[in-house]
């Protein structure tokens, strides 16, 4: 039985159990079975939340024998990102700074799943405060990728995309700064969307970067984003970023999922394809084909800034981080030194103690590029680029429906393996850092793996706003293949 249910889809188990046919409390016990076999060897999970789970799981299946109405999850076990607020569990965002910090409140993200009645079964670990490209930097423990014990599941949301592989939940919640969805998406051969800037509340998501800050969905397949974006989407009044209903309208993002796009036109950039593994390149490319065969057009087109996207990134980001995080200073709340003598020495080592080195290293490049002499030099001249990277896409969808590119240059790579090279960790996001700045959404899709049965993620980006049409597009290729439905061999 336990089997039968971990083989389905959020989608499809949402519909048993609304039906009758599965109940909420033997999916919850499911995915707990696959946490005592596997957490021990993976470690996705911060915090778990079994008996809270059970319980709320056997409230929805009463609801459901006494013929009461339901939420659009219906009991489906998830997990979240442990930088998204809840009352219950701790907010640690993978930290020692907030290790202990219990939030009053919950994220909006977190209100919508548990109005729709999703089932919470625990909180995942990060890189910390989301900065990182493989979870080998949070502050608490190291998540491995389940497709590959020795090779890491990706960063930032690393714990959410392994939990998820795994078979330890039906669908999670990641955050995207950079591509912290869309790259562990690849890594560990699931469905990962990063939305369009303002489709998604941020209320409650402790920032990074707040003007790149986006909360997403990851699912075994591209349904099951639809089926998240469908609960977590829409204008929230906190969130002063989020888009109101008049301007950007929040469709039923499953109900035409299964209608392929008419006259689909996919632009592709020649060049980016000259730095990822031949590898990786030979799937993108057999993943376009198949488009091809289905009807598509392929046109070639130019993205002259795309390549500045790193430089601008890092100085946009880091800048922002070296505000957010300004208020981790030992004082309000999270961890305070105990060997400080006076109020100096309480921000200075608290500071020193609790935070780790790569999230210091931000911090530090941050303050830099926002002092006095170099702000025009560095972060204003970084926000020009950002806009030349904008126009790269609005001139891209002025002739095309998507672009398609790789997610990432190369499949999960060892753990400790890039962990002395910063930049070459930085570059591992070339591919998705650029859709946060200019605030399209985009998603990752397996496409192939390599020699080593690793996944390869087919990165498709559309214009803003336009999730129902990126999504249809995706299902289009999760027709025709079937490297959705492949597991790890763990499992």
């Amino acid at each position: 039985m336990s089997n039968d249910i971990l083989n389905l889809n959020c989608v499809q188990l949402r519909d048993k159990i609304g039906k009758g046919e599965i109940k909420s409390v033997d999916a919850v016990n499911a995915v707990f079975g696959q946490i005592e076999k596997f957490e021990n060897k993976i470690g996705a999970f911060l915090s778990l939340f079994k008996e809270q789970s059970l319980s709320r799981a056997a409230e929805i299946d009463g609801k459901i024998k006494n013929g009461q109405a339901v939420g659009a999850f219906a009991g489906v076990p998830v997990a979240v990102k442990d930088n998204m607020c809840t009352t219950f569990g701790a907010t640690t965002c993978g930290s020692k700074m907030l290790e202990k910090f219990y939030s009053p409140y919950n994220a909006t993200a977190i209100e919508n799943l548990l109005a729709a009645d999703a089932v919470i079964i625990g909180k995942t670990n990060l890189d910390e405060f989301a900065m990182g490209s493989s979870t080998e930097n949070s502050g608490l423990k190291k998540t491995f990728n389940p497709w590959d014990l020795s090779r890491v599941p990706g960063g930032s949301s690393g714990g959410s995309a392994a939990a998820v592989a795994a078979g330890m939940c039906f669908a999670s919640l990641g955050s995207d700064t950079g591509g912290s969805i869309r790259q562990p998406a690849s890594f560990c051969g699931l469905a990962g969307l990063k939305p369009t800037y303002g489709r998604v509340s941020r209320y409650g998501l402790v920032a990074y970067g707040s003007s790149l800050d986006q909360i997403g969905p990851f699912g075994k397949d591209v349904s099951d984003c639809a089926m998240m974006l469908n609960v977590i989407a829409g204008h929230d009044e906190r969130d002063s970023t989020s888009v109101d209903e008049k301007t950007a309208a929040v469709n039923d993002y499953l109900a035409n999922i299964g209608k392929p796009v008419e006259g689909l036109k996919i632009a592709v950039v020649p060049e980016l394809f000259e730095g990822a593994n031949p590898e990786v390149v030979c799937a993108v490319k057999n993943a376009i084909e198949i488009y091809k065969k289905l009807g598509a057009e392929v046109v070639e087109i130019k993205m002259p800034y795309f390549e500045y996207s790193i430089a601008a990134y890092y100085l946009i980001a880091t800048a922002e981080a070296s505000s957010n995080l300004a208020r981790y200073d030992g004082v309000h709340y999270g961890y305070r030194s105990k060997n400080a003598n006076d109020y100096i020495e309480v921000y200075a080592k608290s500071r020193a103690e609790a935070l780790g080195s790569e999230v210091k290293r931000r911090i530090m490049l941050g303050t830099y590029a926002l002092s006095s002499g170099y702000y025009d030099a560095y972060y204003l001249k970084a926000l020009k680029v950002r806009n030349l990277i904008r126009s790269d896409f609005t001139a891209a969808f002025g002739n095309a429906d998507c672009i398609m590119m790789p997610t990432s240059p190369t499949t999960a790579f060892k753990v400790g393996e890039k962990t002395a090279d910063p930049l070459e960790m930085y570059l591992s996001d070339v591919y998705t850092i650029a859709v946060n700045l200019a605030g399209v959404p985009a998603i990752s899709i397996p496409c192939g793996f390599d020699g080593q049965n690793l996944p390869i993620g087919l990165q498709i980006i559309a214009s803003t706003f336009e999730e129902e049409k990126l999504l249809r597009i995706s299902k289009m290729f999760e027709n025709q293949t079937d490297y959705h439905k492949r597991k790890p061999r763990i499992l």
